[in-house]
């Protein structure tokens, strides 16, 4: 019987490289235990047959962006409510959406040290950022002030005379918890749906200035941020950032 051994030491003597390289080949998820992907270097396995893909490489494993469509009822960084999940819990493999079309294989090391960059309200749905680039994330924080988050309302009441206008700063403007709000545009999509672009989006703007003009929130849902849009992700999965895609 052969005493159990860390995975990336049969690797390093299966693939005759060192010990570091074969855990960049087994995090990169190049490597199967009878047949099963396993990503943890320091897995053990005795008589099991490993198997090491022909096109493994020792190309560094670049931190990832994920574009999630967060469902209403799960937390993501502003609070939770009675009974609500994580929206972090659905960056599972398999939730990855079926149009995702970046190429790349979903790995533990994607999907672990995610950044949230895009908080939203619990009962809010759409689009949130996740992120274990530097760079995405310095972009996000830097410019938050400054860049338009699109969102779809769905609203009950009845807007007051001028409403409309006012909420696009034509009359003039609004204040919130005492900081004088930028430029917004507003539009109808229907007879009960509104879409706001608005930049420097701050918790319960969006509900203070349709109630300032007759107006009940009844749900919400972000479908963009700067210049990345939600699409037709479907409400529960995520999907990779292209690296043509830029905020």
């Amino acid at each position: 019987m052969t005493d159990p051994v860390r995975l990336a030491k049969r690797v390093a003597e299966l693939r005759a490289c060192s010990r570091r390289e074969a855990e960049q080949y087994i995090e990169g998820g190049w490597v199967t235990v009878d047949g099963v992907v396993v990503e943890e270097p320091a897995f053990r396995v005795g008589a099991q047959r490993i198997d090491i893909s022909a096109a493994a490489n020792l190309m560094a494993l670049v931190p990832v962006t994920i574009l999630l469509h967060k469902p209403a009822g799960l937390e993501a960084g502003l609070g939770a409510i009675p009974g609500a999940g994580a929206a972090a819990s659905l960056l599972v493999p398999g939730n990855l959406a079926v149009g995702d079309r970046s190429g790349w294989r979903p790995l533990k090391r994607h999907l672990s040290a995610q950044a949230l960059m895009t908080p939203l309200a619990p009962r809010a749905s759409g689009l949130v950022v996740f992120t274990q680039d530097w760079r995405v994330a310095r972009k996000l924080t830097e410019d938050a002030s400054v860049m338009e988050h699109e969102v779809i309302v769905e609203v009950a009441g009845n807007i007051a005379e001028g409403g409309l206008a006012r909420l696009n700063r034509q009359d003039h403007g609004f204040s919130f918890n005492g900081i004088p709000l930028g430029p917004a545009k507003v539009s109808w999509q229907n007879e009960t749906r509104l879409r706001f672009a608005l930049k420097g989006e701050r918790p319960g703007q969006i509900a203070y200035l349709c109630e300032a003009v007759g107006l009940r929130v009844l749900g919400m849902k972000r479908i963009r941020v700067g210049r990345v849009a939600m699409s037709s992700l479907p409400a529960g999965q995520w999907r990779y950032l292209l690296a043509d895609e830029k905020f």
